[in-house]
């Protein structure tokens, strides 16, 4: 986005009211939340169509027809607020004014998604619309009875099984809330701690930098769980300091785009994706998390073990010590912007709802900047932060949206306060809420637009067709299942972000492999993370294709070493079907759980070595393949293949071992 753009009138204050309308909606609960979710739509059509020219080019400022457009979309909106009661009573039959707008409507839904992402997901969700117009006059195995136009419209436009259905009402509460949580974040200064923490912790260490960049992207995209715009934030510091330091272009654009990815699956904030499953299946938050924990913590183990062999292969060191700032330092500087993680990951683990969590974040990250610029003006330091700490732990500790709203209220009157005197604190919060707003339009449309595939299903019943051939191909083999799964989920994702192809594959893939015996949260993590690898995976690999300008490298040739270095993120969703203890699920007990995260540890481990091809020296050949092996072994759990894998291991671990003591003793002696 350009600064002429950025500095728009229109675009400026409609994103500053799209941000207001969620925290308000969030905090006081005025309007139902069908009206949320129309009003949320109309926002988001509004602001595209501000942004972003017919051609889906950005636009330096509104063109005419889009603010004629935004406009309609705005009225459209609103017109489920003003008609509520009636479209209640007349709810499936529509009247003439119904059938125009809703019509409308769903025509500048897709629309939207066009000029935002490109046209591969609004021509899959146009498939579907056909399927239900159409579907009729197509063979006896996908027919159905056939509907009318006006029952899709009404299905798809005034439902809650449409584009105002479950991913929009997770965008506008859930999604839209951690969104602006991680823009008040990176406002407030998360950014630069995590670099210097980073730094300062394992800067210094063989392939200092690209460890540098596996902990500072993690950790930030675990709070904005959007991982091509973490590649594109971070990158702009990370993949520079690799390439300074010897790593291949491709290589550190690989670490970058990897490491931003893996965000979305580590708790406590995760991506968009955790809410929305969450209401899928009905299941607390806090379970999704625990479910992600392990995986996650395998993944990020890979991605760093990757980094550290590859610098050990091609022999490059870390920085100078003495260029690394103190960590400590860095935390005892601006340790206060932890606190609202702290007390969000709390909340979340003692019960409350995310919707609850996430306002309180939000509100002591506000609050905090404003205890930063108010410091300046109280001269005892013990005063420095502890009436705002105080005040929001106090509050965080109540289960009760009055004070909440109190807690908004003070802040906002902190703010006004305080504007005089500190220009800076204003602007801050301003910028925070503006920043939310644009960040969450890519999320929010794709979940309006996927509600179409939701609705078609709902209507016609398609996903029992998809999901019967998957349990009929079960039946025979497990196996085969899970990798047409995986293969749907990356060919889908090739397409369109990681958000509807969760949506559209646990729809349909996830409830198959729910009937062959897979753990429901398991089924679902298996959809969801090959959705996060269709980022990585080539010929589109989103994600490394936003790390190509910034590392000089062709997208391609990052994806294949994307591929190469998240290789976790291939093996654990197997591994965690065949024993559930790895997403810790099913009746395992504490030996056997810690068994299975061994056993996974030792695969990645293997899996890492063999594809890098070296450990404590390089790899042979015949090594890399026998690790590659061993580590398949471990996969899956079948008679015998534990034992066989961990034989192997101990055998190619232990002569590799013998044989580089040996050589230290030659060079030694010589």
């Amino acid at each position: 986005m350009s600064s002429n753009q950025s500095r728009h009138a229109l675009i400026f204050y409609g994103a500053l009211c799209f941000s207001v309308f969620q925290i308000i909606t969030a905090a006081f609960s005025p309007l139902s939340t069908t009206v949320v979710r129309a009003i949320h739509v109309g926002f988001l059509l509004f602001l595209v169509y501000q942004l972003y020219g017919a051609r889906g080019q950005a636009l330096s400022r509104p063109s005419v027809w889009g603010i004629l457009l935004g406009t309609v979309a705005m009225l459209f909106a609103f017109y489920h607020w003003w008609f509520e009661a009636d479209l209640i009573y007349r709810a499936g039959e529509l009247s003439q004014t119904d059938w125009v707008i809703g019509t409308v409507t769903l025509l500048m839904v897709f629309d939207a998604a066009r000029r935002l992402m490109g046209w591969a997901l609004p021509l899959i969700c146009l498939a579907f619309v056909g399927y239900a117009l159409f579907g009729e006059y197509l063979p006896d195995v996908l027919m159905h009875r056939g509907y009318g136009l006006d029952q899709v419209v009404s299905q798809l436009a005034f439902s809650t099984e449409g584009i105002y259905g479950t991913p929009t009402y997770v965008s506008s509460s859930y999604i839209f809330l951690f969104i602006l949580f991680g823009a008040f974040l990176e406002q407030a200064g998360m950014l630069k701690l995590f670099n210097d923490v980073a730094i300062g912790s394992v800067g210094h260490t063989r392939g200092g930098p690209a460890k540098v960049s596996v902990l500072s992207s993690g950790m930030m995209g675990t709070i904005n769980g959007s991982g091509v715009a973490n590649v594109v934030s971070t990158g702009q510091f990370t993949i520079p300091l690799m390439k300074k330091f010897g790593y291949r272009a491709d290589f550190a654009g690989a670490v970058e785009a990897t490491s931003s990815m893996g965000g979305q699956i580590m708790p406590p904030v995760m991506g968009a994706v955790a809410f929305i499953m969450a209401e899928t299946i009905n299941v607390p938050y806090v379970d999704i998390t625990k479910a992600a924990l392990v995986p996650a913590i395998l993944y990020f183990f890979t991605v760093f073990l990757m980094v550290h062999l590859e610098a050990g292969r091609a022999g490059l060191n870390g920085l100078p010590k003495s260029e690394c700032p103190n960590p400590l330092q860095a935390l005892k500087a601006r340790w206060y912007l932890l606190l609202p993680l702290v007390a969000l990951v709390v909340m979340l683990f003692s019960g409350f709802t995310p919707l609850f969590a996430g306002m309180m974040g939000l509100a002591l990250t506000v609050v905090l900047i404003m205890g930063n610029g108010l410091a300046r003006h109280i001269s005892a330091r013990g005063l420095r932060y502890g009436f705002w700490v105080i005040l929001g732990l106090a509050c965080a500790t109540f289960n009760h949206y009055g004070i909440t709203a109190i807690f908004v209220i003070v802040a906002v009157l902190t703010v006004l306060l305080l504007a005089k005197r500190e220009q800076n604190i204003l602007s801050t919060v301003v910028n925070a809420l503006y920043q939310g707003a644009l960040h969450a339009l890519p999320v929010g449309v794709a979940c309006a637009l996927v509600g179409v595939i939701i609705g078609v299903i709902s209507l016609t019943g398609a996903a029992t067709i998809v999901a019967g051939f998957i349990i009929q191909l079960g039946e025979h083999s497990l196996l085969l299942s899970l990798a047409l799964t995986m293969l749907t989920c990356l060919v889908l994702g090739m397409g369109i972000p990681t958000i509807p192809n969760y949506i559209i594959t646990s729809s349909i893939a996830a409830p198959a492999l729910l009937e062959l015996g897979v753990p429901l949260i398991v089924s679902h993590m298996f959809v969801f993370y090959f959705g996060i690898m269709a980022d990585l995976t080539p010929p589109v690999a989103l994600a490394a294709f936003a790390a190509s300008p910034i590392a000089k490298a062709s997208g391609l040739r990052i994806g294949v070493r994307s591929l190469q270095i998240a290789i976790a993120g291939f093996v654990v969703p197997y591994m965690a079907v065949y024993s559930p203890a790895l997403m810790l699920q099913g009746d395992a007990g504490l030996a056997a759980t810690v068994f299975v995260i061994f056993k996974a540890l030792l695969a990645v481990s293997l899996w890492g070595m063999g594809a890098i091809g070296y450990w404590l020296k390089p790899f042979s050949l015949a090594e890399r393949l026998l690790a590659i092996a061993a580590a398949a072994l471990l996969v899956f759990s079948l008679p015998m293949t534990d034992e066989l894998g961990l034989l192997l291991a101990a055998l190619i671990l232990a002569r590799h071992w013998w044989q580089q003591r040996r050589q230290l003793q030659l060079n030694t002696a010589s």
